[in-house]
């Protein structure tokens, strides 16, 4: 229906997903900040707010929004609590504050304006019909025996509050439709994974590792301060093709085979492999966790050995090739001859569809809350739109991370289909200028609204070029930047805490990789990289500023080895500066410069600078500060900063 009295046009409002097929996401106590262009014909003023509410609240709550430049407006609110939010957005000619402004620039140019002050009068008591505040300004623009005090009124602070507070509402465009905003829980935006393979858990060499043998770890693992103990598969491993070591085609006796490989006369994707222990061991690992504030997370593979049970009961699920053999997964030159991918285009697809959800409500009665998904974009993304939503329904504070390193636009659809984290490219991303760029499109792109990042340093699959045969240093900042440029973050743990540096030559893989073998580790030992683990974990919960990926801004710095970025709360009470050397065999020095805009900061600078690391102190009183980083020393700072009042 045309509204012909409405002017105003509003665009290009934001956030919105596909305009408006998926929800944006955010997590509960987090901002949403929505803009739009919004304009209208001719110089009248334009006034415009954001509706919003929880998704079946009887009332709106309103917030006003401000025009930045070139017709663009924005405003802010909070989502305070889990659940759907939506929200839309109205704008309209206020006559009331565009004859003001009239009024204020003919007054100031000594122009008559008694009619202007009989329109004033008319525009007030439209305004008043119920307000006897506003009947009795109009009272006294009407008074023209005392024409200058009128005047002196509408030019007064008094009369722009007057203006401000009353908007003329008629005639307003709305938007068709109320935008949707997911609001999770606090978890999603904010955890710390530890990874490590429960049958390498063993304090014993030589021997399997077990659920008890993982009970027995957690105290390790909390001490370090980690919230989220991830599991690779641990299911029973196929028998048949199993892999050996270093991905060898035939195994030999006694190898374990590759978890990923799952299936066998063991059972299927609601079994455990009865070396790790038995379903009740799984359930009290997981209780045990949740006492120390650990979720256990699994990994979902929807992927079956060749003697999974689901390949006697239902062969249709499997692409049957011309030689009556079964199509076993391959990624040239890479053969995975232990592995048969799901056949999604089976004529059985609704079956198969039910069947793999009820994969994941098997495990959340198990009490697991949340799923690292393996290679989700060798999947249909429709299936994956369907079953989250599906899961989530019942079950909405499951997390699904979807461990998808593939192309841009296949990783950003399965964010917004519902994966609530994604693995990211941070694991290749090197050079300053790359870090730089990299991780502001993914704060500041559209992907912000849908594409939460988890950034990993490494994985079981991935010992990147720039980790390998390196020493410690390396190791250090590379996780500290993991662990401060996002709010979520994980880490293949004991081959990152104990520095495994030796890749297959030639290619980004671990040579004699755990994927197919039993390893030993000294549980009982630590290092430099297990204390800066807990001391960074422990930082990351302490500082409210580091709890969130969306608040970081990189700061100049005049050397292009050294990485400085700020992280700050709203209200500007916790305040965290992390500076990283990117070169970890020198020492590297430079003057980093402090957003004055950012922080409020007068010239008058007053600074207390508290290195979070190293426990050092500082005072700077400048906008440009000296630093200097010896990486033999600790390649990075954590500088907590506290302004004084009076600088802001």
């Amino acid at each position: 229906m045309i509204k012909g009295k409405s002017r105003v046009i509003i665009e290009t409002v934001q956030p919105l997903v596909e305009g408006g097929l998926y929800p944006a996401k955010r997590t509960a106590g987090e901002r949403v900040d929505v803009s739009a262009a919004i304009f209208g014909d001719g110089h009248d003023h334009i006034r415009a707010e954001v509706l919003f509410k929880k998704e079946g609240a009887a009332a709106w709550q309103r917030v006003e929004m401000t025009p930045t430049f070139n017709d663009e407006w924005k405003a802010s609110f909070y989502v305070t609590e889990q659940g759907f939010y939506v929200y839309t957005i109205q704008a309209w000619v206020d006559h009331f504050d565009t004859w003001y402004d009239g009024f204020k620039k003919k007054a100031n140019a000594k122009i008559d304006v008694t009619v202007e002050l009989m329109e004033g009068a008319i525009l007030l008591r439209t305004l008043g019909e119920s307000n006897p505040e506003l009947i009795a300004y109009a009272r006294r623009l009407e008074d023209k025996s005392r024409y200058q005090t009128a005047i002196d009124l509408v030019l007064s602070k008094e009369f722009e509050e007057v203006v401000h507070h009353n908007p003329l509402r008629i005639y307003e465009t709305k938007l068709n439709s109320e935008i949707k905003i997911k609001v999770e829980h606090a978890k999603a935006n904010f955890s710390a994974w530890y990874e490590f393979f429960p049958r390498s858990a063993s304090l014993e060499s030589g021997k399997h590792g077990t659920f008890q043998d993982c009970i027995r770890l957690l105290p390790r693992i909390a001490a370090m301060g980690f919230d989220v103990l991830y599991f690779p598969p641990i299911h029973p491993i196929g028998k048949v093709n199993r892999k050996g070591k270093n991905n060898n085609v035939r195994s030999q006796p006694g190898e374990p085979g590759s978890p990923w490989a799952i299936g066998s006369d063991e059972g299927g994707h609601k079994s455990i492999l009865p070396a790790l222990g038995t379903l009740a061991d799984f359930n009290k690992l997981v209780v045990e966790a949740k006492k120390m504030g650990i979720d256990v997370a699994m990994d979902i593979a929807f992927q079956c050995a060749p003697d999974h049970p689901y390949v006697k009961e239902h062969p249709e699920w499997f692409k049957q090739r011309p030689d009556g053999t079964i199509q076993y997964a391959e990624n040239p030159p890479k053969k995975y001859q232990d592995i048969y991918p799901f056949n999604f285009e089976n004529d059985n697809w609704q079956g198969l569809w039910d069947e793999l959800k009820s994969v994941f409500l098997f495990w959340i009665e198990q009490g697991v809350k949340i799923f690292r998904v393996d290679n989700p974009h060798t999947k249909p993304i429709p299936f994956w739109h369907w079953v989250i939503l599906e899961i989530q329904k019942d079950h909405p504070d499951i997390i699904f991370l979807s461990e998808a390193f593939t192309r841009p636009k296949i990783m950003a659809s399965l964010a917004k289909v519902g994966f609530t984290q994604s693995y990211t490219y941070f694991t290749w991303r090197v050079s300053k200028q790359e870090l730089i760029d990299y991780v502001n499109e993914l704060v500041f792109g559209p992907s912000r609204n849908y594409f939460r990042p988890n950034f990993w340093p490494n994985t079981p699959d991935i010992l990147p070029y720039h980790l390998q045969h390196q020493g410690e240093n390396i190791f250090i900042l590379r996780y500290a930047m993991a662990a401060t440029l996002s709010s979520n973050y994980g880490v293949y743990g004991p081959a990152y805490e104990f520095y495994e540096n030796t890749p297959i030559e030639g290619r980004e893989e671990y040579f004699n990789s755990e994927k197919y073998e039993v390893r030993h580790y000294d549980w009982k030992r630590t290092n430099r990289m297990t204390d800066i683990m807990s001391l960074l974990n422990k930082i990351r919960k302490e500082n409210e500023a580091m709890q969130s990926t969306w608040n970081i801004q990189f700061c100049p710095i005049e050397n292009n080895q050294i990485l400085a970025y700020l992280k700050a709360t709203d209200d500007l009470k916790n305040i965290i500066l992390v500076v990283v050397n990117l070169d970890p065999q020198r020492g590297q020095s430079g003057f980093v410069q402090l957003p004055k805009d950012r922080l409020k900061l007068t010239d008058k600078i007053n600074i207390k600078v508290h290195d979070l690391i190293t426990d050092e102190h500082y005072t700077w009183t400048q906008e440009w500060n000296y630093v200097d980083l010896n990486p033999n020393k600790m390649p990075f700072h954590v500088l907590k900063l506290e302004i004084h009042e009076s600088n802001m």
